[in-house]
């Protein structure tokens, strides 16, 4: 019996000390809580507190646009003036411009780091046609020098442009050809009745000097985005007369392009909370519907203090629009575009809908929405946006169908507004407008389409802490904070939306709380609007705000993958003695921490919650807490909702 005896007690501590060893830590206190996190400190152009410095600049590019749509080649002609100015404080000898259709070019950089096509179909062959490129000031201008490089112009200034506000004017002809089926960004498709175009990075644009890196000129590669100055826009889209052109901006001359029906009837939409049909669906086509007599028309847009516009046109589309019920009382316009085949109650006939919430919402919640009007269109391209209009795909339907209108039209807070560099810094668009979306979910049509979820990652009523797991076990996945075009494919959802936008819930939900998050959150925003700030700005910003040293967070979520694993380690009592108070001890195994919330019940049935601050972790992987229990303990379970993501819940849980 003695030998059975020892034989057993010898099992049970070599399985304790098998235990021990998959339990072995992995956190060192200063690497998280590093005090070396963030030692740029401030400057006269970006302070400590996160916010814009007392000199801040940045330049703006003001854009004059003429273009021409041939339907029958899917080409597009234009010249651009670009009345640039330097409000750096540095000399400037040369300029860098974005030419994005050069993407589609035969030999560019996107096509040779494409994965191979195995659909079988050809590759469109594409690009940017440039005519000319001229440069001067005061109106008088000179063949300029210029080199074209993949994705970039250079134009080498034989006068330097002055700092503190110099001017130049670029004056650039060019054309290219629309490419097939949507492409990510752009396109054209054949619907029933007509061919549907959606037009973007049409024109040559100035790319961003600023005062972070200088030149921002990473080559468009097709995955990552853009980062663009501000301006203003004025341009006109030459099409034939039987279109309808939807643009960024307002249309400066309606009495040209519309009739007095359609005039009439946009009208009675700017007064009305229901949707006001300008063109139905037993219209489409018709000659009732276009000013007669005409050819060609020339539509013409205006848009203040932008970084981009884009527009979409067909003879076949519905339209419809909506007044937007903005804080100050604004007007703003809600209007959606869409072919027959989208028509329906529970598809694109409550687009425009759909669009006018959306917005109300953002702007109720986080910052105003600044523009006078904001359209969807139904199309080739399956969700992209710019400033005031968003491409959606024409198939989309119910909740899908809010989904990406309400996640498009959110793009124009981040990085519409707050002008985040899309191509170094994905997520601070992505992952931002994602968690913006998470809570417009709760509020729409008394919560028609909750929960917001991934639906990719996390199914509806599931957890997104559990859901992240597999991402943050996954050893070869790059940190957030990642050239957008160096994340593979099946991890840019993950990382960009999922990651970004959770990691912001925990902070807002678990963390700092909800008053204080929003308030740092929305400061962000009113500070940054219409500049460019980096990932430090806002982390400065949101520590400043809610008051707290978060860079153990930044810093782990974000610029780090780290993994989360928090542990009950033991239960004992004082002096023995369960009706004195017992003594918890809890681990940090993981390189990741988090606040804990502890639940424990008792043997007398009773049950109670304690939660402890991240500090507890500042010194060391182990803490020990004192439970003010009456009786013995029979369970002790770390996160007992599981609302963070910790990759092994089997430790959570001690039992008698």
């Amino acid at each position: 019996m003695q030998n059975r005896i020892s034989f057993t007690l010898i099992a049970l501590l070599i399985s304790a000390a098998c235990s021990c060893a998959q339990q072995q830590s992995h956190y060192t206190p200063r690497e998280t809580f590093d005090p070396q996190f963030d030692l740029s400190g401030s400057s006269a152009f970006r302070n400590a507190d996160g916010m814009p410095g007392p000199h801040y600049w940045q330049n703006e590019s003001d854009y004059k646009i003429a273009s021409r749509l041939d339907t029958a080649d899917k080409a597009i002609s234009g010249d651009v003036t670009i009345t640039y100015t330097n409000n750096s404080p540095n000399t400037l000898e040369y300029l860098w411009l974005s030419l994005d259709q050069n993407r589609f070019k035969s030999d560019s950089r996107s096509r040779m780091t494409s994965e191979p096509d195995s659909s079988g179909t050809a590759p469109f062959n594409g690009g940017f046609d440039i005519k000319h490129v001229d440069v001067g000031t005061d109106g008088t201008m000179a063949g300029a020098d210029y080199l074209i490089n993949d994705t970039r112009m250079q134009i080498r200034l034989k006068t330097p442009l002055k700092s503190n506000g110099g001017k130049i004017q670029i004056h650039i002809g060019y054309s290219f050809t629309l490419a097939p089926r949507g492409n990510g960004r752009s396109g054209w498709m054949n619907s029933k009745n007509g061919v549907i175009f959606d037009v973007a990075q049409w024109y040559p644009r100035m790319a961003v000097y600023d005062d972070l890196q200088g030149w921002n000129t990473l080559p468009f590669l097709g995955g990552g985005e853009f980062y663009l100055d501000y301006g203003n826009y004025d341009y006109t889209i030459d099409v034939p007369a039987d279109l309808i052109v939807a643009g960024s901006g307002e249309l400066m001359n309606p009495s040209e392009v519309l009739t007095k029906t359609e005039i009439e009837r946009l009208g009675n939409a700017r007064k009305s909370d229901k949707t006001v049909p300008i063109i139905s669906p037993s219209e489409i086509g018709k000659p009732s519907t276009r000013p007669s007599g005409k050819g060609r028309l020339i539509w013409h847009f205006s848009m203040k203090n932008s970084r981009d516009v884009s527009w979409a046109c067909s003879k076949g589309f519905i339209w419809d629009a909506a007044k937007v019920n903005l804080p100050s009382g604004r007007p703003c316009l809600a209007q959606a575009v869409y072919p027959i085949e989208s028509n329906g109650d529970s598809a694109w006939s409550r687009a425009t809908e759909y669009l006018k919430r959306s917005i109300e919402i953002f702007s109720k919640n986080w910052f105003e929405y600044p523009y006078p009007n904001a359209v969807t269109v139904g199309g080739p391209v399956g969700g992209m946006e710019y400033p005031a209009i968003v491409f959606c795909h024409y198939k989309a339907k119910r909740k899908v169908l809010w989904m990406v209108i309400n996640h498009e039209i959110g793009h124009n807070w981040f990085p519409m507004i707050v002008g985040s560099d899309e191509r170094e810094h994905a997520w601070m668009d992505e992952g931002f407008n994602t968690f913006i979306d998470i809570y417009s979910y709760n509020e729409f049509n008394n919560g028609e389409y909750v929960p917001k979820q991934d639906h990719e990652y996390a199914p509806d009523g599931g957890k997104p802490a559990r859901e992240i797991i597999p991402y943050f076990l996954n050893d070869s996945l790059p940190p957030i904070d990642t050239y957008a075009d160096n994340i593979k494919s099946e991890y840019v959802h993950p990382l960009e939306y999922f990651k970004t936008a959770l990691g912001l819930v925990t902070l807002r939900e678990h963390i700092v709380g909800e008053e204080r998050f929003d308030y740092a959150f929305r400061n962000y925003i009113k500070h940054w609007a219409f500049k460019h700030p980096s990932p430090f700005d806002f982390f400065r910003s949101m520590n400043n705000g809610t008051g707290e040293d978060l860079n153990w967070f930044w810093k782990e979520w974000y610029m780090e993958n780290w993994k989360l694993d928090q542990a009950v380690k033991n239960v004992s009592y004082i002096a023995n003695d369960p009706a004195k108070g017992s003594l918890i001890t809890i681990e940090n195994l993981e390189k990741m921490v988090m606040p804990v919330t502890v639940e424990v019940k008792e043997s007398n049935g009773k049950s109670g919650r304690i939660t402890l601050p991240v500090e507890i972790w500042q010194q060391s992987g182990t803490w020990q807490f004192k439970y003010n229990s009456a009786t013995t303990i029979e369970s002790v379970t770390i996160d007992p909702e599981q609302t963070l993501p910790d990759i092994d819940l089997s430790n959570n849980v001690w039992k008698k």
